[in-house]
């Protein structure tokens, strides 16, 4: 499930447990709301921290400086 899937977990699971006065008979909106809105923050967690891991950090080269080809160009060419 992607990061767009757990939000709209998030949005589901908010609006049946704040936004919604129905009552069905054994069931409970406003828990299922509630679970569906821990599903969706652990869905992010797990989907931030897999993206964290595949950036690679690669280090800063050294710059390389041609001492030859900047005088070169400094003294026309000799």
């Amino acid at each position: 499930m992607g990061l767009g899937g757990c939000i709209i977990l998030i949005a589901a699971g908010a609006i049946l447990t704040f936004a919604t006065d129905w009552h069905m008979e054994g069931v409970n909106l406003d828990l299922v709301g509630v679970i569906l809105m821990i599903v969706g923050l652990i869905g992010v967690t797990t989907f931030s921290s897999i993206a964290r891991r595949r950036r690679v950090m690669v280090p800063p080269s050294t710059p390389v400086i041609d001492e030859e080809g900047r005088h070169r160009d400094r003294y026309g060419g000799i």
